[in-house]
């Protein structure tokens, strides 16, 4: 039996323009040498290779592997570019790994690349800023090298906890202590600042005092003339 009159597709695959009477269902148009070639408004078109051949078939929806493309003339399954892939929403961008492998941003990993972690059980790895953290506590007593006094300078620190991290993993989460330096005030200069201050309060009480006894003054009376 011969194939009859045949074309090739823009990937140079060759296609029968014979037409069949008795297409599949959903199909609208069809040969007997490349099976479906156009199908219903609603239904994806999959082309399938056997052998030298591309075989068309209609479906509801895309099988794995495989995402869906709405066009005007014809809605097409067109297969995932990413390795290990198992469904996509584009070429180029998964949605799910095969079994065993970790999605990230749309590809498929062994792990998780690094500062990542599987989300609460799943096989996506997110981002540590998903910690949840307390807020960070009081600062601490002034100190150097754990002990309390002594010292010119010394450091402050300050903690706050880890209240949840992704799949338990705490390493994944932010510092949980910091530090900031301080500077000490030395003894002398601490006397200078309280002698100053005293010098200060004295000078004003002086003040005040003299200004009540002035305010407390009398003026002696001037006697009167005697009468002539």
């Amino acid at each position: 039996m011969g194939l009859g009159p045949s074309s090739c597709t823009p990937d140079g695959d060759e296609v029968s323009t014979e037409l069949s009477q008795g297409c599949a269902r959903g199909c609208d148009l069809c040969s007997e040498f490349n099976g479906c070639l156009r199908c219903s408004p609603k239904l994806f078109i999959l082309l399938e290779r056997n052998d030298i051949r591309q075989i068309g078939i209609c479906l509801p929806s895309c099988p794995l592997g495989y995402f869906g493309l709405r066009n005007t003339d014809m809605n097409k399954c067109i297969k995932c570019k990413i390795e290990n892939c198992e469904s996509c929403f584009s070429r180029n961008f998964c949605t799910k790994c095969k079994e065993g492998l970790y999605l990230h941003k749309g590809r498929c990993y062994v792990t998780c690349p690094e500062g990542y972690a599987a989300a609460n059980g799943t096989m996506e790895c997110s981002s540590p800023a998903q910690c949840e953290m307390s807020e960070w506590g009081p600062w601490g007593p002034c100190s150097k090298k754990r002990k309390l006094c002594g010292f010119k300078k010394g450091n402050e620190d300050r903690t706050r906890r880890i209240l949840q991290a992704p799949s338990g993993d705490v390493s994944l989460c932010p510092a949980t202590t910091e530090g900031k330096g301080r500077k000490r005030k030395s003894k002398k200069k601490q006397d200078n600042g309280n002698r100053n201050r005293k010098d200060t309060k004295d000078t004003k009480s002086g003040t005040k005092k003299r200004k009540n006894k002035q305010r407390g003054a009398t003026v002696p009376a001037t006697p009167a003339s005697p009468a002539q």
